[in-house]
């Protein structure tokens, strides 16, 4: 299974990302208003994004993935030309380490981090349901070997998180867990309108019935609904999805994947249970004892 992955310019990433796009999004420079949404996998990135576009636009993002990413592109994925064609302000989503973050003290920058027990369970069936791993035979005893390592995809948990850490109390930074979210939602999202940009704090406070607009978008079953159904059919609609041409990084993105990975159906859903403990149900004692001496 190791051999699903590899260094780009330093960088261990899954050889299902172009390795033109990780490229240019590695050498990308951060500009003033830039809005970055980083994690390592699994930890609540897509939620963060999800309550970060609602607070902006007071609706949700389309439903069909990949006009989802022309709005808030996943930068490794698709390369920094994908920032010239998404709508402003917006957010952009990384899973890089501090030592990679394109960073500027202009910019900000919402880091997600997540309890590594639950974020390894998630973080298996996604490898395990998406096609272009071809880990669709792996198990989580092999998963949590590779999480061990830090040899699955962005590397290592551990030294990802203590890169963000440090700068979490950077006036640019806001530092959240997905287990803060989860205890009292409604508070950071105020929290999190605020960091953005005092006008969405003030409307989220003002507008009446914007807030409850935001909540109702943003709970596991309107994220189930939005984002479910499109991971599984990302590459059927193109040309429907986009009236005009076909943006560059959708292409690359294919070939990478591999023809007949992308053309297969993700097996489970992208969005899964959204709850705080599930890894009680997937660790043996054994492991639980590893994963706490690596803590």
């Amino acid at each position: 299974f190791y051999q699903q992955y590899h260094e780009v310019d330093g960088f261990y990433i899954s050889k299902s990302f172009p390795v033109d796009c990780v490229r240019s999004a590695l050498r990308y420079k951060a500009q003033p208003g830039d809005l970055f949404i980083v994690s390592y996998p699994k930890c609540g990135t897509t939620w963060m994004q999800h309550i970060v576009y609602n607070i902006i636009n007071n609706h949700s993002p389309p439903k069909n993935q990949l006009l989802s990413w022309m709005e808030m592109p996943f930068l490794e994925a698709q390369g920094a030309e994908s920032i010239d064609d998404m709508k402003k302000p917006g957010p952009m989503k990384t899973h890089m380490s501090f030592l990679f973050q394109p960073y500027s003290k202009d910019a900000k920058y919402i880091y997600v981090a997540r309890n590594p027990f639950d974020c390894c369970v998630s973080f298996f069936y996604h490898t395990r349901d998406m096609p272009e791993y071809n880990f669709q035979e792996g198990t989580f005893d092999q998963f949590f070997e590779m999480f061990l390592e830090g040899k699955v995809d962005f590397g290592d948990y551990f030294d990802h998180l203590l890169s963000w850490y440090e700068h979490r109390d950077d006036a640019n930074v806001l530092f959240v867990t997905y287990e803060q979210l989860k205890k009292d939602v409604r508070a950071w999202i105020s929290k999190i309108a605020d960091f953005v940009g005092e006008e969405y704090g003030r409307k989220l406070r003002d507008e009446t019935g914007r807030l409850e607009n935001v909540l109702a978008n943003i709970s596991i079953k309107s994220m189930r609904e939005c984002v479910n159904e499109s991971m599984q059919t990302s590459f059927d609609v193109l040309q429907t999805a986009f009236s005009g041409e076909v943006p560059k990084w959708v292409e690359q993105l294919k070939v990478a994947i591999g023809v007949d990975a992308s053309e297969k159906p993700m097996c489970g859903d992208f969005v899964r249970k959204g709850v705080v403990g599930d890894w009680r149900n997937h660790f043996s004692e054994d492991q639980v004892k590893r994963l706490q001496k690596k803590i």
